[in-house]
Protein backbone atom coordinates (compact mmCIF):
# COMPACT_ATOMS: atom_id res chain seq x y z
CA UNK A 1 0.00 0.00 0.00
CA UNK A 2 1.29 3.65 -0.61
CA UNK A 3 0.12 6.63 -0.72
CA UNK A 4 -0.67 8.81 -4.18
CA UNK A 5 -1.16 12.80 -3.80
CA UNK A 6 -3.96 13.77 -6.54
CA UNK A 7 -3.18 17.33 -7.79
CA UNK A 8 -5.17 19.43 -10.20
CA UNK A 9 -4.58 18.31 -14.17
CA UNK A 10 -3.94 21.11 -16.94
CA UNK A 11 -7.61 22.82 -16.95
CA UNK A 12 -6.70 25.49 -19.48
CA UNK A 13 -6.32 28.76 -19.29
CA UNK A 14 -7.28 29.48 -15.49
CA UNK A 15 -4.86 30.91 -12.90
CA UNK A 16 -7.18 29.84 -10.09
CA UNK A 17 -10.54 28.39 -9.81
CA UNK A 18 -12.73 28.11 -6.38
CA UNK A 19 -13.86 25.06 -5.49
CA UNK A 20 -17.47 24.65 -5.25
CA UNK A 21 -18.38 20.99 -4.57
CA UNK A 22 -16.57 17.76 -2.89
CA UNK A 23 -18.19 14.60 -4.35
CA UNK A 24 -16.18 12.11 -2.44
CA UNK A 25 -15.34 12.03 1.29
CA UNK A 26 -12.95 10.09 3.36
CA UNK A 27 -13.27 6.88 3.77
CA UNK A 28 -14.36 6.59 0.08
CA UNK A 29 -13.01 3.94 -2.82
CA UNK A 30 -12.83 5.70 -5.81
CA UNK A 31 -11.88 4.40 -9.70
CA UNK A 32 -9.23 6.10 -11.85
CA UNK A 33 -11.44 9.10 -13.68
CA UNK A 34 -13.99 9.50 -11.06
CA UNK A 35 -15.02 13.01 -10.49
CA UNK A 36 -13.86 13.81 -6.90
CA UNK A 37 -14.70 17.58 -6.91
CA UNK A 38 -16.02 20.49 -8.79
CA UNK A 39 -14.60 23.59 -9.76
CA UNK A 40 -15.63 26.86 -11.34
CA UNK A 41 -14.24 29.47 -12.91
CA UNK A 42 -15.70 33.12 -14.20
CA UNK A 43 -17.37 31.42 -17.12
CA UNK A 44 -16.95 27.40 -16.81
CA UNK A 45 -17.72 24.79 -14.26
CA UNK A 46 -15.74 21.14 -14.33
CA UNK A 47 -15.24 18.06 -12.71
CA UNK A 48 -11.90 17.07 -11.74
CA UNK A 49 -10.75 13.28 -11.86
CA UNK A 50 -8.89 11.26 -9.86
CA UNK A 51 -5.70 9.98 -11.66
CA UNK A 52 -5.42 6.87 -9.79
CA UNK A 53 -7.51 4.69 -8.10
CA UNK A 54 -7.62 3.67 -4.41
CA UNK A 55 -8.75 4.64 -0.73
CA UNK A 56 -9.65 8.44 0.15
CA UNK A 57 -7.15 9.19 2.99
CA UNK A 58 -7.05 12.80 2.99
CA UNK A 59 -8.83 15.51 2.10
CA UNK A 60 -6.76 18.65 0.98
CA UNK A 61 -9.06 21.27 -0.11
CA UNK A 62 -12.18 22.59 0.99
CA UNK A 63 -15.50 24.75 -0.26
CA UNK A 64 -14.63 28.07 -1.38
CA UNK A 65 -10.93 27.37 -1.07
CA UNK A 66 -8.83 28.03 -4.64
CA UNK A 67 -6.58 25.65 -6.69
CA UNK A 68 -4.76 26.06 -9.66
CA UNK A 69 -2.94 23.64 -11.91
CA UNK A 70 -0.40 21.36 -9.74
CA UNK A 71 -2.54 22.12 -6.69
CA UNK A 72 -2.71 18.84 -4.23
CA UNK A 73 -6.62 18.31 -3.32
CA UNK A 74 -6.75 14.87 -1.96
CA UNK A 75 -4.51 11.66 -0.65
CA UNK A 76 -5.64 8.45 -1.88
CA UNK A 77 -3.93 4.93 -0.81
CA UNK A 78 -3.80 3.21 -3.56
CA UNK A 79 -2.71 -0.94 -3.91
CA UNK A 80 1.08 -1.17 -5.15
CA UNK A 81 1.39 -0.57 -8.94
CA UNK A 82 -1.81 -2.28 -10.20
CA UNK A 83 -3.48 0.90 -8.79
CA UNK A 84 -0.52 3.03 -10.58
CA UNK A 85 -1.84 5.39 -13.65
CA UNK A 86 -0.05 8.41 -15.43
CA UNK A 87 0.41 10.58 -12.24
CA UNK A 88 -1.77 13.67 -11.29
CA UNK A 89 0.68 16.02 -13.43
CA UNK A 90 -0.80 14.42 -16.82
CA UNK A 91 -2.88 16.61 -17.76
CA UNK A 92 -5.37 14.78 -20.86
CA UNK A 93 -5.51 11.73 -19.72
CA UNK A 94 -5.00 8.76 -16.56
CA UNK A 95 -3.37 6.55 -18.16
CA UNK A 96 -3.82 3.12 -15.96
CA UNK A 97 -1.57 0.74 -16.34
CA UNK A 98 -3.13 -3.09 -17.57
CA UNK A 99 -1.11 -5.45 -15.41
CA UNK A 100 1.21 -5.74 -12.52
CA UNK A 101 4.04 -6.51 -14.65
CA UNK A 102 3.69 -3.52 -16.96
CA UNK A 103 5.99 -0.51 -15.20
CA UNK A 104 4.49 2.55 -15.45
CA UNK A 105 6.81 5.69 -16.95
CA UNK A 106 8.12 8.52 -15.42
CA UNK A 107 5.97 11.75 -15.97
CA UNK A 108 7.23 12.97 -17.89
CA UNK A 109 7.35 10.24 -20.49
CA UNK A 110 3.44 10.29 -20.20
CA UNK A 111 2.82 13.40 -20.60
CA UNK A 112 4.94 13.53 -24.04
CA UNK A 113 2.05 11.01 -25.03
CA UNK A 114 -0.19 14.11 -25.49
CA UNK A 115 1.91 16.78 -25.35
CA UNK A 116 1.43 17.18 -29.28
CA UNK A 117 -0.19 15.27 -32.32
CA UNK A 118 -3.84 15.70 -33.35
CA UNK A 119 -6.11 16.50 -30.89
CA UNK A 120 -10.04 15.91 -31.86
CA UNK A 121 -12.57 18.14 -30.70
CA UNK A 122 -15.91 17.31 -30.35
CA UNK A 123 -19.18 18.64 -28.71
CA UNK A 124 -19.28 19.28 -25.27
CA UNK A 125 -22.28 19.04 -22.36
CA UNK A 126 -24.48 21.51 -24.32
CA UNK A 127 -27.56 20.47 -22.44
CA UNK A 128 -30.74 18.63 -23.18
CA UNK A 129 -30.56 19.54 -26.82
CA UNK A 130 -30.47 17.40 -29.86
CA UNK A 131 -29.49 17.56 -33.52
CA UNK A 132 -28.74 21.22 -32.69
CA UNK A 133 -27.84 23.38 -36.23
CA UNK A 134 -24.64 24.73 -37.17
CA UNK A 135 -24.96 28.12 -38.66
CA UNK A 136 -21.56 29.65 -38.04
CA UNK A 137 -18.62 28.78 -38.67
CA UNK A 138 -15.72 31.42 -36.76
CA UNK A 139 -12.95 30.15 -37.25
CA UNK A 140 -10.75 28.62 -40.22
CA UNK A 141 -8.06 25.39 -41.24
CA UNK A 142 -4.44 27.30 -40.33
CA UNK A 143 -5.85 29.32 -37.67
CA UNK A 144 -4.06 29.28 -34.43
CA UNK A 145 -7.13 28.35 -31.48
CA UNK A 146 -6.68 28.80 -27.79
CA UNK A 147 -8.56 26.59 -25.04
CA UNK A 148 -11.97 28.01 -24.61
CA UNK A 149 -11.90 29.64 -27.98
CA UNK A 150 -15.34 29.62 -29.59
CA UNK A 151 -15.28 27.19 -33.00
CA UNK A 152 -18.76 27.96 -34.26
CA UNK A 153 -22.09 28.89 -33.32
CA UNK A 154 -25.04 26.26 -33.43
CA UNK A 155 -28.82 26.88 -32.71
CA UNK A 156 -31.66 25.14 -31.54
CA UNK A 157 -35.43 25.63 -31.03
CA UNK A 158 -35.05 27.79 -28.27
CA UNK A 159 -31.30 29.35 -28.60
CA UNK A 160 -28.21 29.82 -30.23
CA UNK A 161 -24.62 29.02 -28.32
CA UNK A 162 -21.32 28.84 -29.52
CA UNK A 163 -19.00 25.82 -28.96
CA UNK A 164 -15.49 26.39 -27.49
CA UNK A 165 -12.43 24.57 -28.08
CA UNK A 166 -11.22 22.30 -25.20
CA UNK A 167 -7.70 22.26 -26.60
CA UNK A 168 -5.02 24.75 -28.15
CA UNK A 169 -3.15 24.22 -31.37
CA UNK A 170 -3.37 25.12 -35.25
CA UNK A 171 -6.40 23.74 -36.66
CA UNK A 172 -6.09 21.05 -39.60
CA UNK A 173 -9.28 20.14 -39.92
CA UNK A 174 -12.95 21.14 -39.64
CA UNK A 175 -15.62 17.96 -39.62
CA UNK A 176 -18.80 20.28 -39.50
CA UNK A 177 -20.50 22.71 -42.27
CA UNK A 178 -22.90 25.28 -42.08
CA UNK A 179 -25.92 23.43 -41.99
CA UNK A 180 -25.09 20.41 -40.29
CA UNK A 181 -27.00 18.89 -37.74
CA UNK A 182 -24.28 17.81 -34.46
CA UNK A 183 -25.20 16.75 -31.21
CA UNK A 184 -22.96 15.82 -27.74
CA UNK A 185 -19.84 13.96 -28.35
CA UNK A 186 -19.82 14.91 -32.17
CA UNK A 187 -16.34 15.55 -33.95
CA UNK A 188 -16.61 19.02 -34.89
CA UNK A 189 -12.60 19.40 -35.10
CA UNK A 190 -9.02 18.49 -35.34
CA UNK A 191 -5.99 20.45 -33.77
CA UNK A 192 -1.97 19.58 -34.28
CA UNK A 193 -0.87 21.08 -31.34
CA UNK A 194 -0.79 21.19 -27.49
CA UNK A 195 -3.60 18.34 -27.21
CA UNK A 196 -4.60 19.21 -23.19
CA UNK A 197 -8.68 18.63 -22.68
CA UNK A 198 -10.68 20.97 -20.69
CA UNK A 199 -14.28 19.07 -21.82
CA UNK A 200 -15.74 16.27 -21.08
CA UNK A 201 -16.08 16.01 -25.08
CA UNK A 202 -12.73 16.53 -25.95
CA UNK A 203 -11.12 13.40 -27.08
CA UNK A 204 -6.94 13.06 -27.35
CA UNK A 205 -5.45 11.06 -30.22
CA UNK A 206 -2.05 9.44 -28.99
CA UNK A 207 0.55 10.67 -31.61
CA UNK A 208 2.24 8.07 -33.84
CA UNK A 209 5.88 8.26 -31.52
CA UNK A 210 3.21 7.09 -27.86
CA UNK A 211 4.11 3.80 -27.29
CA UNK A 212 7.76 3.95 -26.66
CA UNK A 213 6.49 6.88 -23.34
CA UNK A 214 4.41 3.95 -21.46
CA UNK A 215 3.98 -0.06 -21.78
CA UNK A 216 0.48 -0.24 -22.40
CA UNK A 217 -1.09 -0.47 -25.86
CA UNK A 218 -1.54 2.74 -27.84
CA UNK A 219 -5.36 2.00 -28.40
CA UNK A 220 -5.03 1.55 -24.63
CA UNK A 221 -3.89 5.64 -23.66
CA UNK A 222 -6.26 6.87 -26.58
CA UNK A 223 -9.25 5.28 -24.69
CA UNK A 224 -8.48 6.68 -21.13
CA UNK A 225 -8.04 10.26 -22.61
CA UNK A 226 -11.71 10.88 -23.07
CA UNK A 227 -12.69 9.90 -19.62
CA UNK A 228 -9.96 11.75 -18.03
CA UNK A 229 -10.80 15.08 -19.80
CA UNK A 230 -11.51 17.39 -16.78
CA UNK A 231 -15.59 18.33 -17.64
CA UNK A 232 -16.50 22.10 -18.40
CA UNK A 233 -19.61 23.80 -19.60
CA UNK A 234 -19.72 25.82 -22.40
CA UNK A 235 -18.40 29.97 -21.66
CA UNK A 236 -22.18 30.79 -23.62
CA UNK A 237 -23.58 28.19 -20.93
CA UNK A 238 -26.16 31.36 -19.49
CA UNK A 239 -27.84 31.46 -22.67
CA UNK A 240 -29.47 28.47 -22.67
CA UNK A 241 -31.21 29.66 -19.43
CA UNK A 242 -30.01 26.28 -18.11
CA UNK A 243 -30.01 25.34 -13.87
CA UNK A 244 -26.57 25.97 -12.64
CA UNK A 245 -25.31 22.21 -11.81
CA UNK A 246 -22.04 20.35 -12.59
CA UNK A 247 -22.29 17.25 -14.99
CA UNK A 248 -22.48 14.78 -12.58
CA UNK A 249 -25.48 16.28 -11.20
CA UNK A 250 -27.16 16.78 -14.20
CA UNK A 251 -26.37 12.87 -14.99
CA UNK A 252 -27.48 11.45 -11.57
CA UNK A 253 -30.80 13.99 -12.12
CA UNK A 254 -31.49 12.76 -16.08
CA UNK A 255 -31.08 9.38 -14.30
CA UNK A 256 -33.51 10.01 -12.02
CA UNK A 257 -35.97 12.01 -14.27
CA UNK A 258 -35.88 15.25 -12.06
CA UNK A 259 -36.44 17.90 -14.20
CA UNK A 260 -33.61 20.42 -12.74
CA UNK A 261 -35.68 23.99 -13.78
CA UNK A 262 -37.72 22.72 -10.53
CA UNK A 263 -35.34 22.19 -8.38
CA UNK A 264 -34.01 25.28 -6.04
CA UNK A 265 -30.18 24.90 -5.74
CA UNK A 266 -28.76 24.83 -2.31
CA UNK A 267 -24.96 25.45 -2.98
CA UNK A 268 -22.94 28.39 -3.33
CA UNK A 269 -24.59 30.67 -5.83
CA UNK A 270 -27.66 28.80 -5.83
CA UNK A 271 -25.93 25.42 -7.61
CA UNK A 272 -28.02 22.30 -7.07
CA UNK A 273 -26.55 19.61 -5.44
CA UNK A 274 -27.24 16.03 -5.30
CA UNK A 275 -28.72 15.96 -1.77
CA UNK A 276 -31.37 19.08 -3.75
CA UNK A 277 -31.85 16.48 -6.64
CA UNK A 278 -32.79 13.63 -3.87
CA UNK A 279 -35.05 16.33 -1.60
CA UNK A 280 -36.96 16.66 -4.66
CA UNK A 281 -37.27 13.32 -5.41
CA UNK A 282 -38.89 12.47 -2.23
CA UNK A 283 -41.18 15.98 -2.43
CA UNK A 284 -42.64 14.19 -5.47
CA UNK A 285 -43.08 10.66 -4.04
CA UNK A 286 -45.46 12.29 -1.43
CA UNK A 287 -47.62 13.39 -3.73
CA UNK A 288 -46.92 17.38 -3.19
CA UNK A 289 -45.54 17.99 -6.85
CA UNK A 290 -45.97 14.90 -8.37
CA UNK A 291 -48.14 16.33 -11.61
CA UNK A 292 -46.03 19.44 -11.96
CA UNK A 293 -42.72 17.30 -12.38
CA UNK A 294 -44.15 14.69 -14.40
CA UNK A 295 -45.51 17.30 -16.80
CA UNK A 296 -42.11 19.94 -16.94
CA UNK A 297 -40.49 16.13 -17.96
CA UNK A 298 -43.47 15.49 -20.35
CA UNK A 299 -44.31 12.38 -18.92
CA UNK A 300 -47.34 11.57 -17.80
CA UNK A 301 -48.51 11.43 -14.71
CA UNK A 302 -51.23 9.55 -12.53
CA UNK A 303 -54.27 10.88 -13.34
CA UNK A 304 -53.22 13.46 -15.67
CA UNK A 305 -52.80 11.16 -19.01
CA UNK A 306 -52.76 8.22 -17.54
CA UNK A 307 -56.04 8.31 -15.94
CA UNK A 308 -56.73 7.53 -12.29
CA UNK A 309 -57.06 9.75 -9.23
CA UNK A 310 -56.34 13.69 -9.62
CA UNK A 311 -57.53 15.72 -5.71
CA UNK A 312 -60.69 13.50 -5.60
CA UNK A 313 -61.34 13.41 -9.29
CA UNK A 314 -61.62 10.24 -11.49
CA UNK A 315 -60.02 10.64 -14.94
CA UNK A 316 -60.33 8.86 -18.07
CA UNK A 317 -57.44 8.03 -19.78
CA UNK A 318 -55.89 9.48 -22.53
CA UNK A 319 -57.23 7.95 -25.99
CA UNK A 320 -55.18 6.15 -28.17
CA UNK A 321 -56.04 6.42 -31.67
CA UNK A 322 -54.83 4.22 -34.76
CA UNK A 323 -55.25 7.46 -36.86
CA UNK A 324 -54.29 5.76 -40.16
CA UNK A 325 -57.08 3.59 -39.98
CA UNK A 326 -59.03 6.97 -40.71
CA UNK A 327 -56.56 7.79 -44.13
CA UNK A 328 -52.89 9.65 -44.64
CA UNK A 329 -51.36 10.89 -41.61
CA UNK A 330 -48.08 13.07 -40.94
CA UNK A 331 -46.28 12.94 -38.05
CA UNK A 332 -43.63 15.93 -36.91
CA UNK A 333 -41.92 16.33 -33.55
CA UNK A 334 -43.00 18.75 -31.25
CA UNK A 335 -40.35 22.06 -31.38
CA UNK A 336 -38.30 22.15 -27.81
CA UNK A 337 -40.40 25.38 -27.55
CA UNK A 338 -43.68 24.00 -27.58
CA UNK A 339 -42.70 21.16 -24.93
CA UNK A 340 -41.28 23.09 -22.61
CA UNK A 341 -44.11 26.18 -23.39
CA UNK A 342 -46.41 22.99 -22.93
CA UNK A 343 -45.15 21.43 -19.46
CA UNK A 344 -45.52 25.15 -18.07
CA UNK A 345 -48.97 26.13 -19.31
CA UNK A 346 -50.45 22.57 -18.10
CA UNK A 347 -48.47 23.22 -14.81
CA UNK A 348 -50.09 26.83 -14.35
CA UNK A 349 -53.43 26.01 -16.16
CA UNK A 350 -53.88 23.39 -13.48
CA UNK A 351 -52.10 25.02 -10.30
CA UNK A 352 -54.00 28.50 -10.70
CA UNK A 353 -57.05 29.59 -10.41
CA UNK A 354 -57.64 31.66 -13.37
CA UNK A 355 -60.67 34.47 -13.70
CA UNK A 356 -60.30 36.36 -16.36
CA UNK A 357 -61.86 40.40 -16.91
CA UNK A 358 -62.80 41.83 -20.31
CA UNK A 359 -62.95 45.60 -20.79
CA UNK A 360 -62.81 47.63 -23.35
CA UNK A 361 -60.43 51.26 -23.86
CA UNK A 362 -60.94 53.85 -25.92
CA UNK A 363 -57.36 54.58 -27.94
CA UNK A 364 -58.79 56.67 -30.37
CA UNK A 365 -56.62 60.36 -29.76
CA UNK A 366 -53.81 57.39 -28.66
CA UNK A 367 -54.03 55.93 -32.22
CA UNK A 368 -53.79 59.07 -34.30
CA UNK A 369 -50.63 60.76 -32.04
CA UNK A 370 -49.09 57.32 -32.45
CA UNK A 371 -49.47 57.67 -35.62
CA UNK A 372 -48.48 61.30 -35.97
CA UNK A 373 -45.53 60.67 -33.98
CA UNK A 374 -44.89 57.81 -36.56
CA UNK A 375 -44.76 60.22 -39.36
CA UNK A 376 -42.98 63.06 -37.80
CA UNK A 377 -40.02 60.63 -37.26
CA UNK A 378 -39.84 58.67 -39.87
CA UNK A 379 -36.83 60.02 -41.41
CA UNK A 380 -35.01 59.46 -38.09
CA UNK A 381 -36.40 55.96 -39.14
CA UNK A 382 -38.10 55.78 -35.12
CA UNK A 383 -41.19 53.69 -34.82
CA UNK A 384 -43.30 53.30 -31.97
CA UNK A 385 -46.24 50.30 -31.70
CA UNK A 386 -49.26 50.35 -29.57
CA UNK A 387 -48.08 48.07 -27.94
CA UNK A 388 -45.01 49.88 -26.46
CA UNK A 389 -47.57 52.65 -25.19
CA UNK A 390 -49.62 50.01 -23.35
CA UNK A 391 -46.40 48.96 -21.56
CA UNK A 392 -45.99 52.28 -19.83
CA UNK A 393 -49.63 52.32 -18.70
CA UNK A 394 -49.54 48.68 -17.31
CA UNK A 395 -46.48 49.80 -15.62
CA UNK A 396 -48.48 53.07 -14.13
CA UNK A 397 -51.43 50.97 -13.02
CA UNK A 398 -48.92 48.27 -11.47
CA UNK A 399 -48.18 51.33 -8.76
CA UNK A 400 -51.59 52.01 -8.55
CA UNK A 401 -52.03 48.40 -7.78
CA UNK A 402 -49.19 46.44 -6.34
CA UNK A 403 -50.76 43.51 -5.33
CA UNK A 404 -50.39 42.79 -9.53
CA UNK A 405 -46.60 43.65 -9.20
CA UNK A 406 -46.64 40.64 -6.46
CA UNK A 407 -45.76 37.00 -6.19
CA UNK A 408 -46.92 34.05 -4.21
CA UNK A 409 -43.84 32.65 -1.80
CA UNK A 410 -45.50 29.84 0.16
CA UNK A 411 -48.27 31.60 2.43
CA UNK A 412 -45.94 35.09 1.90
CA UNK A 413 -46.62 37.46 -0.95
CA UNK A 414 -43.31 38.61 -2.48
CA UNK A 415 -43.83 42.67 -3.29
CA UNK A 416 -41.12 43.67 -6.14
CA UNK A 417 -40.21 46.93 -6.43
CA UNK A 418 -39.03 46.81 -9.93
CA UNK A 419 -41.36 46.63 -13.30
CA UNK A 420 -40.21 44.07 -15.74
CA UNK A 421 -43.11 43.93 -18.43
CA UNK A 422 -43.23 40.55 -20.70
CA UNK A 423 -44.55 40.40 -23.95
CA UNK A 424 -45.53 37.65 -25.70
CA UNK A 425 -43.24 36.90 -29.16
CA UNK A 426 -44.43 34.74 -31.86
CA UNK A 427 -41.98 33.34 -33.77
CA UNK A 428 -41.40 29.81 -36.39
CA UNK A 429 -40.89 27.46 -33.65
CA UNK A 430 -43.22 28.66 -31.10
CA UNK A 431 -44.07 31.44 -28.45
CA UNK A 432 -41.49 33.14 -26.35
CA UNK A 433 -41.49 36.05 -23.96
CA UNK A 434 -38.80 38.20 -23.45
CA UNK A 435 -38.78 40.64 -20.76
CA UNK A 436 -38.12 43.88 -21.41
CA UNK A 437 -36.61 45.25 -18.16
CA UNK A 438 -36.79 48.71 -16.16
CA UNK A 439 -39.84 50.10 -18.19
CA UNK A 440 -40.76 52.32 -15.64
CA UNK A 441 -36.90 54.25 -16.59
CA UNK A 442 -37.79 54.05 -20.54
CA UNK A 443 -39.31 56.41 -22.67
CA UNK A 444 -41.78 55.08 -25.53
CA UNK A 445 -38.96 55.34 -28.22
CA UNK A 446 -36.62 53.32 -25.96
CA UNK A 447 -39.28 50.72 -25.06
CA UNK A 448 -40.55 50.42 -28.88
CA UNK A 449 -36.73 50.02 -30.26
CA UNK A 450 -35.88 47.34 -27.18
CA UNK A 451 -39.15 45.53 -28.07
CA UNK A 452 -37.74 45.30 -31.70
CA UNK A 453 -33.96 44.15 -30.49
CA UNK A 454 -35.72 41.35 -28.31
CA UNK A 455 -38.39 40.51 -30.91
CA UNK A 456 -35.81 39.79 -33.42
CA UNK A 457 -33.57 37.59 -30.79
CA UNK A 458 -36.65 35.53 -30.36
CA UNK A 459 -36.96 34.99 -34.27
CA UNK A 460 -33.33 34.24 -34.62
CA UNK A 461 -33.46 31.66 -31.50
CA UNK A 462 -30.79 34.04 -29.72
CA UNK A 463 -32.74 34.81 -26.81
CA UNK A 464 -30.52 34.48 -23.61
CA UNK A 465 -31.48 33.19 -20.37
CA UNK A 466 -31.47 36.89 -18.82
CA UNK A 467 -34.25 37.99 -21.95
CA UNK A 468 -36.62 35.72 -20.53
CA UNK A 469 -36.54 36.12 -16.66
CA UNK A 470 -37.60 38.99 -13.52
CA UNK A 471 -40.79 39.69 -15.45
CA UNK A 472 -43.42 41.31 -13.26
CA UNK A 473 -46.63 40.72 -15.30
CA UNK A 474 -46.72 39.30 -19.13
CA UNK A 475 -48.66 40.99 -22.15
CA UNK A 476 -50.02 38.58 -24.93
CA UNK A 477 -51.03 40.76 -27.69
CA UNK A 478 -53.27 39.29 -31.10
CA UNK A 479 -54.11 42.89 -32.24
CA UNK A 480 -52.12 42.15 -35.54
CA UNK A 481 -53.55 39.19 -36.10
CA UNK A 482 -57.62 39.13 -34.88
CA UNK A 483 -59.77 38.07 -32.52
CA UNK A 484 -62.35 40.07 -29.90
CA UNK A 485 -61.28 38.43 -26.30
CA UNK A 486 -59.58 35.49 -24.95
CA UNK A 487 -58.28 33.55 -21.44
CA UNK A 488 -54.66 34.13 -21.44
CA UNK A 489 -52.91 31.45 -19.54
CA UNK A 490 -50.58 33.29 -16.50
CA UNK A 491 -46.83 32.92 -16.81
CA UNK A 492 -45.83 32.26 -13.43
CA UNK A 493 -44.79 33.21 -11.04
CA UNK A 494 -46.57 36.36 -11.83
CA UNK A 495 -50.30 37.39 -11.00
CA UNK A 496 -51.79 37.98 -13.81
CA UNK A 497 -51.35 38.21 -17.46
CA UNK A 498 -53.10 40.79 -19.72
CA UNK A 499 -54.71 40.26 -23.40
CA UNK A 500 -55.08 42.48 -26.14
CA UNK A 501 -57.17 41.91 -29.14
CA UNK A 502 -57.78 43.48 -32.25
CA UNK A 503 -59.12 47.67 -31.97
CA UNK A 504 -61.87 47.62 -33.62
CA UNK A 505 -64.20 50.75 -35.03
CA UNK A 506 -67.45 51.00 -32.64
CA UNK A 507 -70.34 53.41 -32.21
CA UNK A 508 -70.03 54.76 -29.02
CA UNK A 509 -72.81 56.76 -26.53
CA UNK A 510 -70.98 59.85 -25.90
CA UNK A 511 -74.48 61.22 -23.56
CA UNK A 512 -76.20 62.74 -26.52
CA UNK A 513 -74.91 60.65 -29.69
CA UNK A 514 -73.16 57.97 -31.18
CA UNK A 515 -69.60 58.53 -32.41
CA UNK A 516 -66.95 56.29 -34.01
CA UNK A 517 -64.59 55.46 -31.50
CA UNK A 518 -61.60 53.06 -31.68
CA UNK A 519 -62.10 50.29 -28.96
CA UNK A 520 -58.77 48.10 -27.73
CA UNK A 521 -60.21 44.91 -26.11
CA UNK A 522 -58.56 44.15 -22.57
CA UNK A 523 -58.39 40.75 -21.45
CA UNK A 524 -57.06 40.14 -17.54
CA UNK A 525 -55.95 36.99 -16.41
CA UNK A 526 -55.53 37.16 -12.63
CA UNK A 527 -54.39 34.73 -9.81
CA UNK A 528 -57.81 34.74 -7.50
CA UNK A 529 -55.85 34.04 -4.64
CA UNK A 530 -54.09 37.05 -4.58
CA UNK A 531 -56.10 39.57 -6.44
CA UNK A 532 -60.15 39.52 -6.23
CA UNK A 533 -62.69 40.25 -8.93
CA UNK A 534 -63.15 43.66 -7.39
CA UNK A 535 -59.00 44.47 -7.83
CA UNK A 536 -59.36 43.11 -11.37
CA UNK A 537 -61.84 45.11 -12.24
CA UNK A 538 -60.25 48.64 -11.03
CA UNK A 539 -57.24 47.58 -12.74
CA UNK A 540 -58.63 47.39 -16.18
CA UNK A 541 -60.69 49.98 -15.58
CA UNK A 542 -57.74 52.31 -14.67
CA UNK A 543 -55.58 50.89 -17.91
CA UNK A 544 -58.68 51.70 -20.08
CA UNK A 545 -58.68 55.74 -18.69
CA UNK A 546 -54.79 56.17 -19.15
CA UNK A 547 -55.04 54.35 -22.61
CA UNK A 548 -57.96 56.88 -22.97
CA UNK A 549 -56.49 59.99 -22.00
CA UNK A 550 -52.65 59.33 -21.85
CA UNK A 551 -51.95 62.05 -19.67
CA UNK A 552 -52.73 60.27 -16.55
CA UNK A 553 -49.86 58.25 -16.99
CA UNK A 554 -48.63 61.87 -15.44
CA UNK A 555 -50.65 62.05 -12.28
Amino acid sequence: MALVDIKVPDIGDFAEVAVIELMVKVGDSIKVDQSILTVESDKASMEIPSSHAGVVKEIKVAVGGKVKEGSIVLSLEVAGDAAVSATASAPAAAVAAPAPAVQAAPAAAATAVVASGPVEVKIPDIGDFKDVSVIEILVKVGDNIKVEQSLMTVESDKAAMEIPSSAAGVLKELKVKLGDKVNIGDLIAILEGVGVATTPAASVAAPAAAPQAVAAPVGAVASAAPAAAVPAHAPTSNTLNMPHASPSVRKFARELGVPLAEVKGSGQKGRITEQDIQQFTKSVMSGAIQTIAAQATNTPAKGVNAGGDLGGMTLLPWPKVDFTKFGPVERKDLSRIKKISGANLHRNWVMIPHVTNHDNADITELEAFRVQMNKENEKAGIKTTMLAFVIKAVVSALKKFPDFNASLDGDQLVYKQYYNIGFAADTPNGLVVPVLKDADKKGIFQISAEMGELSKKARDGKLGGGDMQGGCISISSLGGIGGRYFHPIINAPEVAILGLSKSVMEPVWNGSEFKPRLMLPLSLSYDHRVIDGAAAARFNAYLGQVLSDYRRILL
